[in-house]
């Protein structure tokens, strides 16, 4: 029996389903190259913005690496030259900006781990107004000597409107010299953070600092 008379001996209802399964499979022929395609350039753009995105993480990483190496450099520059004894560059300072201290008093060294030594000075204003005491902060931390604020106490006085009493603590850190290395004896590295931070912190002890 031919495939023609097959057809023709088929029911009604036989014939309509195989019309739908016929018209299933084209349309799925015709829509598979385009579903195909369209899978792979997908998982392409996937694979492009993947690659994208570890470029841009990598040039983010290259961009700290060299802040890092620049405030390396820039600490290093300041540790070149030793800080100075306090309470003349401290009277030398508030004298730039019209400050007078009536009383300062050296603290005894204390050693910062293994490579720093702190020198502290601890000196008190009377009726300073806020700005003159903003500006002379400002020039102890500007002054490109590793100096900071360790401590600060500011009162207000009642009499005057602009008029603060002030006891703080200066420190200077001083980074000792390496010792010479031996012959064939590896040199000691740095490790850690500088001891020179903020400037309304305390500093802290205990490790081994280094810029």
């Amino acid at each position: 029996m031919s495939l023609r008379e097959r057809l023709q001996g088929l029911e009604e209802r036989e014939r309509r389903l195989l019309g739908i399964a016929l018209l299933v499979a084209v349309v799925g022929l015709v829509l598979a190259p385009p579903v195909a395609l369209y899978a792979i350039l997908h998982s392409r753009r996937s694979e492009v913005e993947s690659v994208r995105a570890a470029i841009v993480a990598i040039e983010d990483q290259a961009d700290v690496i060299e802040l890092a190496k620049a405030q390396k450099g820039a600490l290093e520059q300041r540790y070149k030259k030793p800080a100075p004894q306090l309470q003349a560059f401290l009277a030398k300072l508030a004298s730039d900006v019209g400050v007078e201290i009536p009383e300062s008093q050296d603290r005894q060294l204390v050693p910062r781990g293994k490579r720093f030594d702190e020198r502290s000075t601890k000196i008190t204003l009377r009726k300073v107004g806020m700005l003159k005491l903003v500006k002379f902060l400002e020039k102890i931390e500007q002054s490109g000597h590793p100096v900071k604020v360790s401590q600060l106490d500011i009162r207000k006085r009642s009499e005057a409107p602009d008029a603060y009493d002030v006891d703080m603590i200066v420190s200077a850190f001083d980074r000792k010299a390496l010792p010479e290395a031996k012959p064939g004896a590896k040199s000691e590295r740095d490790g850690g953070a500088t001891p020179v931070g903020s400037s309304a912190t305390d500093a802290k002890g205990g490790k081994d600092e280094s810029p």
